[in-house]
Protein backbone atom coordinates (compact mmCIF):
# COMPACT_ATOMS: atom_id res chain seq x y z
CA UNK A 1 0.00 0.00 0.00
CA UNK A 2 1.06 3.52 -0.79
CA UNK A 3 0.19 6.73 1.38
CA UNK A 4 1.75 9.66 0.01
CA UNK A 5 1.12 13.11 -0.55
CA UNK A 6 -1.13 13.77 -3.26
CA UNK A 7 -0.40 15.15 -6.94
CA UNK A 8 -2.36 15.53 -9.95
CA UNK A 9 -1.88 11.94 -10.50
CA UNK A 10 -4.27 11.63 -7.95
CA UNK A 11 -7.48 13.75 -9.27
CA UNK A 12 -8.82 9.85 -11.01
CA UNK A 13 -9.81 9.33 -7.37
CA UNK A 14 -11.65 12.35 -6.59
CA UNK A 15 -14.93 11.68 -8.05
CA UNK A 16 -15.13 8.56 -5.66
CA UNK A 17 -13.66 10.07 -3.10
CA UNK A 18 -16.47 13.01 -2.57
CA UNK A 19 -19.11 10.53 -3.28
CA UNK A 20 -17.85 7.88 -0.37
CA UNK A 21 -17.48 11.20 1.57
CA UNK A 22 -21.06 11.72 1.27
CA UNK A 23 -21.94 8.10 1.58
CA UNK A 24 -20.36 7.41 4.61
CA UNK A 25 -22.23 10.69 6.24
CA UNK A 26 -25.36 9.05 5.33
CA UNK A 27 -25.20 6.01 6.88
CA UNK A 28 -23.75 7.17 10.00
CA UNK A 29 -26.37 9.81 10.15
CA UNK A 30 -24.39 12.19 10.83
CA UNK A 31 -23.00 15.36 9.96
CA UNK A 32 -20.15 16.03 7.75
CA UNK A 33 -19.23 19.57 5.53
CA UNK A 34 -19.85 18.59 2.07
CA UNK A 35 -16.80 19.32 -0.34
CA UNK A 36 -17.13 20.12 -4.26
CA UNK A 37 -15.23 18.26 -6.41
CA UNK A 38 -13.33 21.73 -7.48
CA UNK A 39 -12.80 21.94 -3.95
CA UNK A 40 -10.84 18.88 -3.26
CA UNK A 41 -9.56 18.69 -6.69
CA UNK A 42 -7.59 21.55 -5.38
CA UNK A 43 -6.22 20.08 -2.12
CA UNK A 44 -5.09 16.98 -4.00
CA UNK A 45 -3.35 19.08 -7.11
CA UNK A 46 -1.64 21.58 -4.41
CA UNK A 47 -0.52 18.83 -2.40
CA UNK A 48 -2.37 19.57 0.58
CA UNK A 49 -4.04 15.79 0.96
CA UNK A 50 -3.04 12.46 1.58
CA UNK A 51 -3.99 9.43 -0.46
CA UNK A 52 -3.74 6.03 0.08
CA UNK A 53 -4.13 3.66 -3.04
CA UNK A 54 -3.05 -0.04 -3.47
CA UNK A 55 -2.38 -1.50 -7.12
CA UNK A 56 -4.31 1.27 -8.63
CA UNK A 57 -6.95 1.71 -6.60
CA UNK A 58 -8.35 3.85 -4.07
CA UNK A 59 -7.95 3.48 -0.24
CA UNK A 60 -8.09 6.55 1.77
CA UNK A 61 -7.97 10.32 1.70
CA UNK A 62 -7.51 13.16 4.34
CA UNK A 63 -6.85 17.16 3.18
CA UNK A 64 -5.45 19.85 5.04
CA UNK A 65 -7.04 23.12 5.31
CA UNK A 66 -5.52 26.77 6.86
CA UNK A 67 -7.42 29.27 9.13
CA UNK A 68 -7.02 32.58 10.69
CA UNK A 69 -3.93 33.51 8.12
CA UNK A 70 -2.19 30.57 8.61
CA UNK A 71 -2.55 30.50 13.05
CA UNK A 72 -4.96 27.32 12.56
CA UNK A 73 -4.40 23.91 10.34
CA UNK A 74 -7.23 21.40 10.52
CA UNK A 75 -6.65 17.76 9.28
CA UNK A 76 -10.09 16.88 7.41
CA UNK A 77 -12.73 14.78 5.39
CA UNK A 78 -10.24 11.38 6.98
CA UNK A 79 -12.21 9.05 4.62
CA UNK A 80 -11.67 5.14 4.06
CA UNK A 81 -12.92 3.33 1.14
CA UNK A 82 -15.69 0.16 2.92
CA UNK A 83 -13.16 -2.64 1.72
CA UNK A 84 -10.34 -1.53 3.75
CA UNK A 85 -11.95 -0.78 6.65
CA UNK A 86 -10.61 -2.14 10.23
CA UNK A 87 -7.01 -2.26 8.76
CA UNK A 88 -5.51 0.44 10.39
CA UNK A 89 -5.35 2.32 7.26
CA UNK A 90 -6.96 5.44 8.95
CA UNK A 91 -4.20 5.84 11.59
CA UNK A 92 -1.76 5.50 9.30
CA UNK A 93 -3.21 8.38 7.12
CA UNK A 94 -3.72 10.73 9.94
CA UNK A 95 0.14 10.09 10.90
CA UNK A 96 1.06 11.02 7.64
CA UNK A 97 -1.54 13.85 7.04
CA UNK A 98 -0.28 15.43 10.40
CA UNK A 99 3.47 15.28 9.68
CA UNK A 100 2.31 17.23 6.98
CA UNK A 101 0.57 19.76 8.56
CA UNK A 102 3.72 20.16 10.97
CA UNK A 103 6.10 20.05 8.54
CA UNK A 104 4.21 23.24 6.56
CA UNK A 105 3.17 25.10 9.32
CA UNK A 106 5.23 23.89 11.98
CA UNK A 107 4.00 26.98 14.59
CA UNK A 108 0.31 26.31 13.76
CA UNK A 109 -2.55 24.88 16.21
CA UNK A 110 -3.72 21.81 14.42
CA UNK A 111 -7.51 20.80 15.18
CA UNK A 112 -10.31 18.70 14.63
CA UNK A 113 -14.02 18.77 14.62
CA UNK A 114 -15.42 15.00 14.97
CA UNK A 115 -18.00 13.04 16.00
CA UNK A 116 -16.46 9.55 15.21
CA UNK A 117 -14.97 7.94 18.81
CA UNK A 118 -12.28 6.45 16.19
CA UNK A 119 -10.96 9.85 14.92
CA UNK A 120 -10.64 11.19 18.65
CA UNK A 121 -8.72 7.89 19.78
CA UNK A 122 -6.45 9.03 16.28
CA UNK A 123 -5.69 12.36 17.18
CA UNK A 124 -5.08 11.74 21.17
CA UNK A 125 -2.84 9.19 20.34
CA UNK A 126 -1.05 12.12 17.93
CA UNK A 127 -1.45 14.85 21.06
CA UNK A 128 -4.37 16.45 20.49
CA UNK A 129 -5.94 17.45 23.41
CA UNK A 130 -10.13 18.32 23.83
CA UNK A 131 -10.80 21.70 24.20
CA UNK A 132 -13.75 23.99 24.50
CA UNK A 133 -15.35 25.99 21.07
CA UNK A 134 -13.74 29.27 21.58
CA UNK A 135 -10.22 27.49 21.57
CA UNK A 136 -10.74 26.92 17.86
CA UNK A 137 -10.24 29.15 14.86
CA UNK A 138 -12.54 32.24 14.67
CA UNK A 139 -12.51 32.42 11.34
CA UNK A 140 -16.20 32.69 9.43
CA UNK A 141 -14.98 30.82 6.20
CA UNK A 142 -14.35 27.63 8.70
CA UNK A 143 -18.04 28.14 10.80
CA UNK A 144 -19.57 28.87 6.72
CA UNK A 145 -18.08 25.93 5.93
CA UNK A 146 -20.80 23.92 8.19
CA UNK A 147 -23.32 24.79 6.48
CA UNK A 148 -23.42 22.34 4.20
CA UNK A 149 -23.62 19.66 7.38
CA UNK A 150 -26.99 18.15 8.80
CA UNK A 151 -26.59 19.30 12.67
CA UNK A 152 -25.72 22.94 11.19
CA UNK A 153 -28.62 24.30 12.78
CA UNK A 154 -28.11 22.78 16.43
CA UNK A 155 -24.81 24.48 15.90
CA UNK A 156 -25.92 28.07 15.70
CA UNK A 157 -28.78 27.43 17.82
CA UNK A 158 -25.57 27.11 20.83
CA UNK A 159 -24.15 29.75 19.44
CA UNK A 160 -21.08 28.23 17.85
CA UNK A 161 -20.54 27.52 21.32
CA UNK A 162 -20.75 23.42 21.20
CA UNK A 163 -22.55 20.85 18.76
CA UNK A 164 -22.39 16.74 18.12
CA UNK A 165 -18.89 17.85 17.18
CA UNK A 166 -15.61 16.95 19.62
CA UNK A 167 -13.54 19.60 19.95
CA UNK A 168 -10.00 18.42 19.46
CA UNK A 169 -6.92 20.80 19.76
CA UNK A 170 -3.09 20.11 19.05
CA UNK A 171 -0.38 23.38 20.30
CA UNK A 172 2.72 23.25 19.29
CA UNK A 173 4.18 25.16 21.79
CA UNK A 174 3.04 22.43 24.55
CA UNK A 175 5.68 19.95 22.65
CA UNK A 176 8.46 22.32 23.13
CA UNK A 177 7.51 22.73 27.13
CA UNK A 178 8.01 19.04 27.22
CA UNK A 179 10.69 18.67 25.72
CA UNK A 180 12.22 21.32 28.04
CA UNK A 181 11.16 19.78 31.05
CA UNK A 182 12.42 16.83 30.38
CA UNK A 183 15.72 18.19 29.18
CA UNK A 184 16.01 20.31 32.49
CA UNK A 185 15.32 16.60 34.58
CA UNK A 186 17.54 14.84 32.39
CA UNK A 187 20.52 17.48 33.15
CA UNK A 188 19.79 17.49 37.38
CA UNK A 189 19.79 13.49 36.74
CA UNK A 190 23.20 13.82 35.50
CA UNK A 191 24.32 16.20 38.16
CA UNK A 192 23.13 14.71 41.31
CA UNK A 193 22.69 11.23 41.11
CA UNK A 194 19.58 11.82 44.14
CA UNK A 195 17.28 13.53 41.97
CA UNK A 196 18.10 11.12 38.72
CA UNK A 197 15.27 10.89 36.43
CA UNK A 198 15.33 6.77 36.48
CA UNK A 199 14.58 6.59 40.68
CA UNK A 200 11.37 5.27 41.76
Amino acid sequence: MEIEISSCEHLVYVSEIQQEMYDSAQRRGTGIAKRSIEYLSKKISDGNAVVATENGEWVGFCYIETWSHGQFVANSGLIVSPKFRNSGVATQIKQKVFQLSRSKYPDAKIFGLTTGLAVMKINSELGYKPVIYSELTQDEDFWNGCKSCVNYDILMSKERKNCLCTAMLYVPKNDKKNITAEENQQDKGYNNEKESRFSV
